[in-house]
């Protein structure tokens, strides 16, 4: 019997069931709902991936966005100019241009004027044919690269535009980055083509590329490789020094001078400046240079007769090469100040922003300074460091730290850390004269020993210069003579812990040691050239530490008078301390004058009122003169700057001490400044002033150590009259200026130096009578030259 259909209810269905005439029912195939939920999952994967790259991308150009601004406003970018140092020329006037400032990487740059055209074709025909037409990213660039590389199945071109490049130089970018790096530089590249102009960018581009040899920017690159061929002038010729008398910013750039030849050896270096360098791979630079000039004659670069005429010119030879080095006539002085510069605006200002600075630097001073260093010790085996400071203002006129910066760049002047010898008595003197203890007290010159406190049984034995000891002498005759044994005597009397605070007072740095042997200036760290002739510049002051608002330290020497650009208009300002009592200064010179007058600093003389004090240390491995007149101190050491050497015969076959060549170098600068003074006097019409104390800051009167100024100095009548010598005309030989000062004649007998060289006679200069030794004490007589450590 045949059963009835059975009829489902609704709502026992799922909804896919189709109800058949015999109740049976047909369901969709698995796959097809397998697909649909796929489907959907892909629809919303899709639209979240979306979203993630959406997001990314935004996030890459906010990036992008915050390094875009660091870059577009960077000094060395925004403005293209370096920083300049200029001379001093006195009444607030700038001086010829000493140095430009370019950092480390010796980066000289230039305005899109300044570098040459065919330097900016063969750049772009060989790196970026399509710079012009592409917006920082060149697609096709990338393509051809990609096809080149996978038919090579190595890396044979790259896609990077000269932008890329620019953007990956400015961010100091590693030549191995990533993918996503990549795209940052890419992105950024195009923001910056948005905001730069073409010229701007290959400009740029240029003064900060890398060519090899140390050579950073075009116009660096250009003096490397072709300075002594397109300015022998300046960088010598093969086998010759440069020429630093020179000013630093004569004539125009040698990158604006190359022709196709020098300009398509330079751009085919870019790619790769150890592969294609020609000293290195002669025939590689040469073959890489032919095939930039093949580019730029198939772009339009050249005509056919200039492409020939470059394939036949040679490459440059080894003896060529001029490495870089800092632009400067004076490098040892620049560098310095540089230091000063950056840490007071960093240094992206310093380097890159335009900056005109006005030194302190006296130029003519700075080349009679050299003149006088050449003519005592050229061809002897030692060398000088020389400082010179203008006493009223704290100003470094003149400084030497070596005689050859790219051998020895080491500044003595001012990191060098030397033994004073018998320079460093006069701060026991002051000290001596703060405790009452007068200049003519008498004290017993004789062999003497002292036990060294907190030693076990530790004795500290004295002996004077050659055995000479004056009896019974005073204070006066003993400073005169550098007598070691009364100042040994005198100075651990004091206590060593005052001296040494006194002269850190007065303006020495360096931590000063309280040995017993610093009595006779035996330190454990030596005192730079620099600081004692600052620290006596505080004695011909009497009393008064100068300084400024642009020191190189806080209360310390001055080498910058205004700082000029970006904005900004700084001008050194004089600011003082009082240390002693101008009464205490006035007694010190006028001990410290009897070196110069019957001492050991005879030959310093220079015919009107001077002070200073010789140093020789033991085994005469260091010389020295410090002194003033009353406008300048001047600190002389002579030695050897790399080693403690004893200079045991370089004086005419005797010993190098304080009073042979310091002495007479100090006693030619003094002189070259007398001139340069009365000279300059003259031509503003100004009737000379003669006094015997220095002229000094004139604040209010104020008590020693309270940091307030003291004051006005007084005249003194007690000097030798001015006696001024007049130098020859022409007796320089410095290409800048430089001023000599007399040529030699026959010095008398009162003036003659202790042993003196006949190689090294001093310029004759008016004998002053010498004022009568004091004669108190047991009627001790001044000692003879030559006598004391000197």
């Amino acid at each position: 019997m045949e059963r009835p259909p059975t009829l489902v209810p609704v709502a026992d269905r799922q909804q896919s069931d189709v109800l058949r005439p015999n109740g049976g029912s047909e369901l969709r195939p698995p796959a097809t709902r397998t697909r649909v939920k796929w489907l959907r999952l892909a629809v919303v994967l899709l639209a979240l991936a979306l979203l993630a790259a959406i997001s990314t991308l935004f996030g890459m150009l906010m990036a992008v966005a915050s390094d875009l601004p660091a870059l577009e406003n960077a000094a060395e970018y925004r403005r293209a100019q370096n920083s300049v140092l200029y001379a001093d020329a006195g009444g607030g006037r700038r001086g010829p241009a000493i140095a430009r400032l370019t950092g480390n990487d010796h980066r000289i740059l230039l305005s899109q004027e300044q570098i040459s055209p065919h330097l900016k074709n063969a750049v772009v025909a060989i790196e970026d044919r399509r710079f012009y037409e592409h917006r920082g990213v060149d697609y096709q660039g990338i393509l051809r690269a990609l096809v080149q590389d996978v038919l090579n199945r190595r890396a044979v071109q790259g896609g990077s535009t000269i932008t890329q490049q620019f953007v990956k130089n400015a961010l100091s970018a590693q030549n191995r980055r990533t993918v996503l790096q990549k795209m940052r530089e890419a992105a950024l590249a195009y923001h910056l083509e948005r905001k730069w102009s073409k010229r701007k960018i290959l400009t740029e581009y240029l003064n900060t590329v890398y060519f090899g040899n140390g050579a950073y920017g075009a116009e660096s690159a250009a003096r490397t490789y072709f300075g002594r061929t397109l300015d022998p002038a300046r960088y010598g010729t093969p086998g010759t020094p440069p020429n630093s008398s020179r000013g630093v910013l004569d004539g125009e750039p040698l990158a604006a001078r190359l022709d196709p030849a020098q300009a398509a050896l330079l751009a085919g270096m870019i790619a790769s400046p150890s592969l294609y360098d020609p000293i290195q791979n002669p025939r590689r630079a040469r073959a890489r240079r032919n095939l930039v000039l093949r580019r730029m004659l198939e772009q339009g670069y050249l005509t056919r007769q200039q492409f020939n005429q470059a394939l036949a010119e040679p490459l440059p030879t080894r003896a060529d090469i001029t490495p870089p080095s800092p632009d400067s006539a004076d490098p040892y002085f620049s560098t310095w100040v540089t230091q000063t510069l950056v840490d007071r605006y960093g240094a992206g200002l310093v380097f890159g922003g335009g900056l005109r600075v006005t030194t302190t630097i006296d130029w003519p001073l700075q080349q009679a300074v050299r003149n006088a260093i050449r003519r005592h010790l050229n061809g002897v085996g030692p060398s000088a460091a020389v400082v010179a400071i203008e006493n009223r203002t704290a100003e470094v006129k003149a400084i030497v730290g070596g005689d050859d910066y790219l051998r020895r760049p080491f500044n003595v002047a001012v990191q060098g850390h030397r033994q004073p010898g018998s320079a460093f008595k006069p701060f026991i003197l002051i000290e001596a004269l703060l405790r009452g203890i007068s200049p003519d007290r008498t004290f017993v010159s004789r062999p003497k020993q002292f036990r060294v406190p907190g030693s076990p049984g530790e004795v500290f034995r004295v002996n004077n210069y050659e055995n000479h000891y004056a009896g019974i002498t005073t204070l006066r005759s003993a400073t005169a003579s550098s007598d070691n044994s009364v100042y040994a005597e005198l100075g651990l009397t004091l206590g060593t812990r005052r001296i040494a605070r006194l002269a850190q007072r007065m303006g020495i740095e360096t931590p000063v040691s309280t040995n017993p042997a610093m009595t006779l200036g035996g330190l454990r760290i030596g005192l730079s050239p620099l600081e004692l002739a600052y620290a006596y510049t505080t004695i011909a002051n009497r009393g008064l530490r100068v300084s400024g608002t642009l020191a190189t330290r806080p209360l310390g020497p001055v080498t910058i008078e205004r700082v000029e650009g970006s904005g900004r208009d700084d001008r050194n300002r004089v600011r003082a301390q009082r240390v002693f009592p101008t009464t205490i200064g006035e007694q010190a010179q006028q001990v410290l004058a009897g070196v110069l007058q019957y001492g050991t600093g005879r030959a310093a003389r220079i015919g009107e009122f001077a002070f200073g004090k010789t140093g020789t240390t033991e085994n005469y491995g260091d010389a020295w003169f410090v002194g003033s007149n009353r406008e300048l101190t001047v600190a002389v050491w002579v030695g050897y700057p790399d080693r403690l050497k004893p200079m045991l015969t370089e004086y005419g076959g005797k010993p190098v001490a304080g009073g042979t060549y310091p002495a007479l170098i100090w006693r030619d600068v003094m002189l070259s400044w007398i001139q340069l003074r009365d000279q300059r006097r003259r031509q503003r019409g100004v009737q000379e002033q003669r006094s015997l104390a220095p002229p000094v800051p004139s604040p209010p009167t104020a008590q020693p150590g309270t940091g307030t100024a003291a004051e006005p100095p007084r005249r003194t009548t007690t000097a030798p009259a001015p006696l001024t010598p007049k130098p020859q005309a022409g007796a320089g030989s410095g290409t800048s200026g430089g001023l000599a000062p007399p040529q030699p004649s026959a010095p008398s007998n009162s003036g003659q130096a202790p042993n003196q060289a006949p190689r090294s006679t001093p310029p004759s200069t008016p004998s002053p009578s010498a004022p009568t030794p004091p004669s108190r004490g047991g009627g001790a007589t001044p000692p003879s030259a030559g006598s004391g450590s000197g």
